[in-house]
């Protein structure tokens, strides 16, 4: 049906609701269809297959939206932007979603369609579910998203139960070897930690976490008083299946589902529960973070939303610029007690940098794109945020009326902001170099290169390797968050210097715009001399072109190279000793 005036605001109302709560079921069909090939994927190791999946997966949600507004946009033509009758539709809209599982998603899916019609400053409460319409599930689950193994006879025998009950498609190596070995692991967990040498109840998540090459069966184990984590990572080679790591704490978790990394692929129904499971493991991760990390974004974008307006709401804290070097491209700014930084591009970007705004924007898509192999901080993009203007410092309102005019708006009494970035805040590496002890700037140093080798093995240069652009997250983690010469490995043209090049003299060749001399790095990177011999024990072959040309050749050859989301203490070596007791 196209625009039919004779319609009554109820009749339309109800209409495009409906046009909008198919399109969302068109979207989450699409969506899981995409993520449930991630299995047939694992079983065959058609691993270049998974990474399409997942760039697939990524424009699925624009796309649908995009359909939906042409839908409705025929439906209701000249009454397109009838603030009154968007009111109705959606209270038409929360009634036809309240039987859904992923009722939250639908929410979210509704607001960007209004917003994308409107262009709406900071939000609409008569238009947008700013806060869910539900302060509790609008109905129970019928079942748990997880199934439980009550009082088990033996851990190894715990663990290869509900290794067989994933019903991962595949045969295994030696798996009762695996789980002798896992049973030993969570027998050391328990003595270390000060619990019961049995296992009382195992919780382990129905849906299986796929990423990259492997597969995640997530649970918990309760052992008297304790509740820890249990992840089994299992690999799949061409010999079989087999149980790699074996993730019993908070933080081997937290590292798996960072917000440096990529979204799983996790096929379930009701996402609210998921997610509340995952929280029961990770309790100092923020829900929002949790959603983004299942792969639905869109929603842990609005969570994010709502969870800095409820900090706000609580506290009397005001923005105020980030510590740090000041950038060239982007202001930066945070709350002290809210751990997520606001990027906003500035008007004009001083010498040497010779990038533009648009080109800004392509590169923090290419890092939603990227697998961002736990090295990328992950940013959400944001449109038209509103604030009380009493929430910023004066220093900062300088800051973005002087350097950002084109993206800040100030009023009497209010902020808004037309085009944003927000992301996980993280120490600056150069501070933390300056400020944390010898054994942790040690650490973080070789974990710096190890950052750029992990970027490399992707496919990313980070084009400036200066300290101040990568930051240390809580775990210890060194991360890259500057994308402004973000390129890809296959972009450079890695060149050894020539002989004459430190002469003093007016160099004798050429430099094209992409060429790239690693031997330079040395020179400039700014690794102090108390540091510099850490970082050549373990790096030294970043500093030459042999290096970049040979990753540089692997990647172009389409080979992905493995890059291991936990450490090597969490894998399960061959051989270990068995359990003194079950």
């Amino acid at each position: 049906m196209v625009d039919d005036p004779t319609l009554s605001d109820s009749r339309l109302a109800n209409l495009a609701a409906k046009a909008i709560a198919d399109g969302y079921v068109a979207f989450d069909d699409r969506f899981r269809i995409i993520t449930r090939r991630a299995r047939d994927r694992f079983i065959d190791r058609e691993w270049k297959g998974m990474r399409a999946d997942s760039f697939e997966r990524l424009e699925v949600y624009a796309e649908a939206v995009g359909t939906v507004i042409g839908t409705v946009s025929g439906l209701m033509g000249a009454r397109l932007e009838d603030r009154q009758l968007w009111a109705l539709m959606k209270a038409v809209y929360s009634g036809l979603i309240q039987e859904r599982d992923d009722w939250e998603l639908a929410e979210t899916f509704f607001n960007s369609v209004t917003r994308k019609i409107f262009v709406t400053v900071g939000v609409d409460r008569n238009i947008e579910f700013v806060d869910t319409d539900f302060d509790t599930p609008p109905h129970q689950a019928l079942r748990p998203v997880y199934r439980s193994y009550i009082d088990p006879r033996d851990v190894a025998t715990l663990v290869e139960g509900i290794i067989t009950d994933s019903d991962l498609g595949i045969s295994y190596t030696n798996l009762a070897e695996d789980c002798r070995q896992a049973a030993h692991r969570i027998a050391e967990h328990l003595r270390l930690t000060g619990g019961l040498r049995v296992v009382d109840r195992a919780d382990v998540v129905d849906s299986i976490f796929y990423r990259g090459k492997a597969a995640y069966v997530v649970g918990r184990v309760y052992s008297g008083s304790q509740m820890f984590p249990l992840v089994l990572a299992v690999l799949h080679s061409s010999a079989g299946g087999e149980l790699d790591a074996l993730l019993l704490t908070e933080n081997q978790v937290s590292v798996l589902f960072s917000f440096t990394r990529s979204y799983f692929h996790v096929d379930v129904a009701r996402p609210y529960d998921l997610v509340s499971f995952l929280r029961s493991l990770m309790p100092r991760k923020r829900m929002s973070e949790l959603y983004i990390a299942i792969g639905q974004h869109k929603h842990g974008k609005t969570s994010l939303y709502r969870e800095l307006l409820f900090h706000l709401a609580g506290t009397g804290e005001r923005f105020s610029i980030a510590r740090g070097t000041k950038g060239l491209v982007m202001a930066v700014f945070t709350l002290a007690g809210f751990d997520v930084v606001v990027k906003v591009i500035k008007d004009r970007f001083p010498a040497p940098k010779r990038t533009t705004r648009q080109e800004v924007k392509e590169r923090y898509r290419m890092v939603f794109l990227a697998d961002r192999a736990g090295r990328l901080v992950d940013a959400q993009e944001f449109e038209y945020l509103e604030f009380d203007r009493s929430r910023f410092d004066p220093e900062l309102l300088d800051l973005l009326r002087s350097e950002c005019g084109r993206n800040f708006e100030m009023f009497e009494q209010k902020v808004v902001i037309r085009h944003a970035y927000i992301e996980r805040r993280v120490i600056p590496l150069d501070i933390y170099l300056r400020d944390a002890d010898a054994e942790l700037r040690a650490a973080a140093i070789v974990d710096y290169g190890n950052a750029i080798r992990e970027l490399a093995a992707t496919g990313i240069f980070p084009g400036d390797l200066l300290l101040k652009n990568f930051g240390v997250t809580r775990h210890g983690r060194v991360v890259f968050y500057d994308y402004d010469e973000l390129t890809t490995i296959g972009k450079c043209v890695f060149r050894p210097l020539p002989d004459d090049a430190l002469s003093g003299e007016e160099p004798s060749f050429g430099v094209g715009p992409d060429d790239v001399f690693p031997e330079e790095f040395e020179r400039f990177l700014g690794v102090e001399d108390d540091l510099k011999a850490e970082f050549m024990a373990h790096h030294r072959d970043l500093y030459t072109a042999q290096w970049w040309l040979a990753v540089q050749e692997r990647v172009a050859a389409g080979e992905l190279i493995d890059i291991f989301p936990y450490d090597q203490s969490a894998r399960l070596p061959e051989g270990e000793p068995a359990p003194a007791s079950g």
